[in-house]
């Protein structure tokens, strides 16, 4: 049975005007109207490749006031949604291509997706990283089955390389563009969600540059049920797509970070199929601080035993930084879309997000250096029942009386009420003491 309704109108009116690509070594060649239809067939023909992630309803709920559910999408294969579109591009090549291969760069989740399904599916595939890129995502890609080449000390040094390479050897360059395949295959999350969670009133979703899955979802979602809101979250430090939107053309020249930290959060606006469909079929798209991230990762954490990273985390820093209060009392899904945190920066958000939170707090004082006086000290902070992560004392640059102490205390507390007892207990015995602000 064929389903018709406006929304589909819509979906073809914002792609109907965007010129097509004659280029056959990139994504857009296999450019066209984005319809249900196609987002359906996307789903059928990738269900066997793609888990099933579940939506699940969210302990978190009683804190923010609403019915949560996190749509988990970092548990697939490589602890990304972009499988999804990866996958329904790659089975959608024509079999002469698929025999003599893909090829890709970057570090990002993108070519790790395509790394890993390009392999199951037989397809010779090579992935050209920068010598900068970190030994474990090298080490990652290899274990997927790519052939992978470090060449360059830049992203743009690979791309020139691997754009070499395909033309030399007739691969196929893979960028992640918003072509309608790749955004019908990321768009059937939009499917699941919808069918997993009943009676929704909203769904929120990372957006930034690459607002592939908001684009694609959002078609999915809005043609099922228009009353859904569909909300974007991204970076208060590069709000491309709220910039993009306002000009009504992809902006080349916004300010991007290279930090791994932020992923696909900070990228650069990568297509206008993606921006009209966004501007036509989504209802709010609001930006939040970094703190706010690093905050939503340690609720993900602490409540979800779910290690996400920025890109992951950002759709429900939306509701932790209270952007959001039209939704109290209503269901709502978020989408947790990507688990690639970088260990080395597991430890640092952690500890920010700590500090940030007020459950990590440090402050200094300076004491005669007798026996017993940091004995008194730490009485105080046992009674306030605080846990002691670090105590340091410093006796030769001490800019005080002679035969003192300076002491640095790093403590860790409940919650912010606590953090103020301890504070007001440490100041009523030693009024001298400074507080390190976060």
């Amino acid at each position: 049975m064929k389903i018709v309704s406006r929304n589909e109108e819509l979906l073809r009116d914002a792609l109907s005007s965007i010129p097509q690509s004659s280029s056959s070594t990139t994504l857009s060649s296999y450019n066209k109207l984005i319809r249900f239809e196609d987002i359906s067939a996307a789903a059928f023909k990738i269900q066997c490749g793609i888990q099933k992630t579940p939506c699940m309803y969210s302990r978190l709920s009683k804190q923010y006031g609403m019915d949560i559910y996190l749509k988990k999408e970092f548990l697939q294969y490589t602890g990304s949604v972009k499988e999804r579109g990866v996958l329904y591009l790659l089975m959608s090549l024509p079999q002469d291509q698929q025999r003599k291969g893909v090829i890709v760069t970057s570090d990002s989740n993108f070519p790790m997706a395509v790394a890993y399904h390009a392999s199951e599916l037989h397809i010779p595939v090579f992935v050209i990283m920068s010598t900068s890129t970190s030994p474990a995502r090298v080490k990652m890609c290899r274990e997927y089955g790519a052939m992978v080449i470090s060449y360059g000390t830049t992203a743009k040094d690979s791309q020139m390389h691997a754009r070499r390479l395909a033309q030399e050897n007739g691969y196929l360059y893979l960028e992640e563009e918003d072509s309608a395949v790749y955004l019908s295959g990321l768009g059937t999350m939009g499917l699941e969600v919808y069918e997993q969670v009943p009676k929704l009133d909203a769904v929120i979703f990372p957006a930034g540059g690459h607002c592939g899955l908001l684009a694609g979802s959002a078609a999915a979602l809005k043609h099922l049920n228009p009353h859904i809101a569909i909300i974007g979250v991204e970076s208060e430090s590069f709000p491309v797509l709220q910039q993009s939107l306002r000009a009504g053309h992809p902006i080349e020249d916004q300010a991007f970070s290279n930090h791994h930290f932020y992923g696909d959060v900070s990228g650069l606006c990568f297509g206008s199929n993606s921006l009209q469909l966004t501007g036509k079929l989504v209802d709010k798209v609001v930006a939040v601080r970094e703190e706010d991230i690093l905050i939503s990762m340690l609720r993900l954490l602490e409540y979800e035993r779910a290690m996400v990273d920025a890109e992951g985390a950002i759709g429900l820093a939306a509701l932790v930084a209270g952007k959001l209060p039209e939704l109290k009392g209503k269901r709502v899904a978020v989408v947790i879309c990507s688990g690639n945190l970088e260990l080395h920066l597991l430890q640092q958000c952690i500890a920010r997000a700590l500090t940030l939170d007020n459950r990590v707090c440090r402050f200094s004082l300076v004491l005669s250096d007798c026996p017993g006086d940091i004995s008194k000290l730490l009485e105080i902070l046992a009674r306030e029942e605080t846990r002691v992560l670090d105590i340091k004392q410093e006796r030769t640059f001490v800019t005080t009386e002679l035969f003192t102490v300076e002491v640095t205390c790093t403590v860790e507390t409940r919650d912010k009420i606590h953090t103020a007892q301890l504070r007001n207990a440490v100041l009523e015995r030693y009024p001298t003491a400074v507080w390190t602000e976060r």
